[in-house]
């Protein structure tokens, strides 16, 4: 006897408390998979509220609009597919993460997320009860499973489902970008397929949320551990399989199985996406950002073109009597390549101005990084006017190695409302530019060969002082980034950094600069999260912290 059971991925981009724009973007997918004669179409985890929705599910009204919107959403499968539908959900008084079976006209199932993430950018269980072993739902005559995310994470429950008789598994996620997660999703899922012996169908939201962006790249995975339908990363998208049942087996048929995106393009989309949800989520019209010459601010200055359009993007170069010509020049020609409002505003009379009314106390005082640092805050003045006058919002430029050992000006070039390159070392500052110089992918709004060469190819420099360089005061960035990934990302105990090849005092003085500059990370605005540990969710040291990895000399 053969069976066949057609199934619809809506891979959306929802908006955390939209309830109502939610619901329409779910209505719209329901319309296509009724057109499309589906049997059963699956949305991403808390499609309602969106996710990561935090404490909001802690406000006992948003929780029960919830449920309104859930009951009126039944409704209208009266005489279409089943909807597997995800929303926070109050039972017997407490709150789970739940996965609705809606057909009918009514919701006639449902099942509560056992495993509750709470590591890295997770904090589940703060906000949200462990639900029990879940049980298979029938649908169309098939026995189906439906853990929610992270419960394919752990080995318990797609096993448990199995046992009990489940055929096919339907998983709704709210799964983050970072590097590995295409990877590690696949991994996981061949794991549990492996051991269950059952396929899965993977459906993951799209769209920037404050620091995280999700990629969608939802797939299905058949019984024999081959994918059989990719759908597109960073996009929203809409696609149907046909499962057919023969021998006892399900086999997947999908017209739809896209290549993996490489990984530069992946994490540029993913700064581009969360830059531009974040802008337009928040209901900026436009973004404003300091154009140096520099290739941080240039890379900003593209990424934000891609995601907005030039119309939306405004650069300001604020010249000092330190900023070279070369500056001057690559700062206008980068600005006219994108195609974005440039202005030229100096910042010398507002030097002066502070010179003068400082004199009387900096008397017979030694220049220092102070005076660096009022230039730089000056220039955050000036942004912060521009915006409070016009309305666009500031984005910061500065990388992670920055952020890192604190190189970067608190209440100067860390001013703003967004920073799209904070979890990006300045080695792969370089990568990523010149990747995108040579590439324009589909569906990014900017020109080709954004960034003029010699942005990429000239000595990094804050220009805040005569011929000053960024490694006047810090090693090559090939040697500080390999140092910060030791100690961020990997968290290595310092002999394994040193035996890398590093200088004890190298060491011993970065490690030292990462501690100290933790309360300016604390008052930085956020970014997109794109590696293993971004500051502020994944890594949460204290500020005032003596403890120090020892070095041996």
């Amino acid at each position: 006897m053969v069976q066949v059971i057609k199934i619809a991925s809506a891979q959306l981009n929802p908006t955390v408390g939209d309830l109502a724009g939610n619901m329409a973007k779910a209505r719209n997918a329901y319309a296509r998979a009724k057109q499309a004669g589906a049997d059963i179409l699956v949305l991403p985890e808390l499609i309602v509220i969106g996710y990561p929705p935090e404490d909001l599910v802690l406000n006992p009204a948003a929780v029960a609009d919830c449920k309104a919107e859930a009951v009126k959403f039944a409704k209208i499968t009266k005489d279409g597919p089943a909807v597997i539908f995800s929303t926070p959900w109050l039972y017997r008084g407490k709150l789970y993460s739940a996965v609705l079976v809606m057909r009918g006209g009514k919701i006639t199932d449902r099942r509560f997320k056992h495993n509750l993430p709470n590591y890295g950018v997770f904090d589940e269980i703060r906000v949200f009860n462990s639900g029990p072993l879940p049980k298979p739902v029938e649908i169309c005559g098939v026995k189906i499973g439906l853990p929610i995310c992270e419960d394919i994470w752990h080995t318990g429950v797609a096993r448990h489902l199995a046992d009990l008789g489940a055929e096919l598994l339907l998983s709704p996620n709210g799964s983050p970008y970072r590097r590995t997660a295409r990877n590690e999703r696949l991994n996981v899922v061949h794991e549990r397929i492996e051991r269950a012996g059952l396929p899965l169908v993977y459906v993951n939201q799209i769209g920037g949320q404050d620091e995280l962006v999700f990629d969608g790249s939802s797939f299905s995975m058949s019984a024999d551990d081959k994918v059989r339908q990719f759908l597109p990363s960073f996009e929203e998208a809409f696609e149907m399989a046909t499962w057919t049942k023969v021998n006892g087996e399900w086999h997947c048929e999908s017209a739809t199985n896209l290549p993996q995106l490489g990984q530069l393009e992946a994490d540029w989309r993913a700064m581009c996406l969360g830059l531009g949800d974040y802008v337009n989520k928040n209901g900026f019209k436009q973004i404003i950002l300091g154009m140096s010459g520099g290739v941080d601010s240039a890379m900003t200055a593209a990424i934000a073109v891609d995601a907005l359009g030039p119309k939306r993007v405004w650069c300001v170069m604020m010249p000092s009597q330190y900023t070279s010509s070369d500056s001057l020049e690559d700062a206008k020609a980068c600005a006219q390549r994108l195609g974005c409002k440039y202005d030229i505003i100096a910042i010398p009379p507002a030097v002066e101005a502070f010179g003068d009314m400082l004199s009387g106390h900096f008397d017979g005082a030694t220049p220092d990084t102070t005076e660096e640092n009022i230039q730089s805050r000056i220039r955050a003045v000036t942004l912060m006017a521009l915006s409070n006058k016009f309305g666009p919002m500031v984005v910061t430029t500065g990388n992670k190695s920055e952020m890192a050992v604190g190189y970067a000006t608190l209440y100067g070039d860390m001013c703003g409302g967004y920073n799209p390159l904070k979890d990006v070392y300045k080695t792969e500052v370089y990568d990523l530019v010149k990747w995108r110089n040579a590439n324009h992918p589909e569906g990014l709004l900017g020109p080709s060969q954004p960034i003029p060469n010699r942005i990429i190819t000239k000595a990094p420099s804050a220009e805040l002082r005569p011929d000053q360089t960024d490694q006047d005061n810090l090693p090559a960035y090939e040697i500080l980034d390999d140092i910060l990934h030791g100690l961020i990302e990997q968290e290595l105990p310092v002999e394994e950094i040193l035996a890398r090849g590093h200088k004890p005092e190298t060491v011993r003085r970065i490690q030292h600069l990462l501690h100290i500059a933790e309360y300016k990370r604390r008052q930085a605005p956020p970014g997109v999260k794109i590696g293993s540990r971004n500051f502020g969710r994944d890594r949460r040291y204290p500020i005032t912290n003596k403890y120090r990895d020892k070095v041996p000399d």
